[in-house]
């Protein structure tokens, strides 16, 4: 599918093509924190692979003259997101908060993870549009790093509910620990994100009551 939209856009040189990839998971686990854009690429799902692949098919048609802007964003959340198995850890948190359910965790819940509310993305993207020209790769993170467990904890203080996690055996193919650096975007666009997780998981409960 993104080879085919990248063979559409090759006759339309003027359109800026924005790619949403995924902070959360191309960089596997890095070897230091926060991760900047410059870490090596090393997936460990078939998830962040796939991201990083067509990252490279946007790099490629980026080097035929095109402007493609790569956002690697952090985990996304917030109102309006779907229930998705596999995807979503706070709105999944909220949905077995909601239905006094248990969540299966895989590991020891204390991997982190780095966390940014959605109106935070549409700012910074919003601002990127107002740049046709760019051509970068950028972070797109909070730069605060969460374990799964103090995420739990905050969404059991927010919604009330005694929230039971299973905590599984730990998989490959999850991250241990991954915080994203976003200066470089922040310098371009003179933007900061603005909610915080706990005031974020307030306004996404909000949104489901």
């Amino acid at each position: 599918m993104t080879l085919r939209l990248l063979e559409l856009l090759e006759n339309q040189p003027e359109t800026h093509l924005i790619f949403f990839s995924s902070g959360g998971t191309v960089y596997g686990n890095p070897d230091r924190l926060p991760v900047t854009e410059d870490a090596p690429i090393a997936p460990l799902s078939n998830h962040g692979a796939g991201k990083a692949a067509q990252e490279v098919f946007c790099q490629a048609f980026r080097s035929r003259g095109h402007a493609v802007t790569i956002l690697r964003p952090s985990n996304a959340y917030g109102p309006g997101q779907t229930l998705r198995q596999g995807f979503g850890l706070i709105r999944t948190l909220l949905e077995h908060a909601f239905n006094d359910t248990p969540i299966q965790i895989w590991g020891d819940g204390e991997s982190v993870r780095d966390f940014i509310y959605i109106d935070d993305i549409v700012e910074a993207t919003t601002r990127l549009i107002k740049l046709p020209q760019d051509s970068g790769t950028y972070n797109l993170g909070s730069g605060m790093g969460y374990s799964i467990n103090q995420v739990l904890d905050i969404v059991r203080t927010i919604s009330g509910k005694a929230l039971k996690a299973v905590y599984r055996a730990t998989r490959s193919i999850d991250v241990r620990n991954v915080v994203l650096d976003s200066t470089r975007l922040s310098t371009l666009l003179s933007w900061t994100p603005q909610v915080g997780l706990e005031d974020g998981v307030r306004r996404t409960l909000a949104s489901l009551n």
